[in-house]
């Protein structure tokens, strides 16, 4: 029984834990523009739909190379994704497969 009881709760803990560490990385989206602009020099470089869960969107610093990529919820909440740096622009359309270029 306690082997059944372990899988789910192991599951759950998996599942929260990526999800309390994104919560930490939150704010107001305004807040979060300045610090990406002002810290970085980050501007928006894209932007996409994430279904109903928000906006997804990627800043950088061709001065610099970060990058930093957000999702927005609905109520206006903006957590940080992901980041890194060497970002590099591309103006090249990248093929979808099945079509021809």
């Amino acid at each position: 029984m306690a082997m059944i009881r372990a899988f789910p709760l192991a599951v759950l803990t998996a599942t929260l834990a990526p999800l309390a560490a994104m919560a930490q990385n939150c704010g107001p989206r305004d807040a979060v523009l300045a610090t990406l602009s002002g810290q970085y020099g980050e501007v928006r470089q894209g932007i996409g739909l994430a279904g109903p869960s928000g906006v997804v969107e990627i800043f950088a610093s061709a001065a610099t190379g970060t990058w930093t990529i957000t999702l927005t919820r609905p109520d206006g909440l903006t957590c940080l994704i992901a980041s890194g740096d060497h970002y590099q622009a591309e103006n090249a359309t990248v093929p979808v497969p099945g079509n021809p270029a």
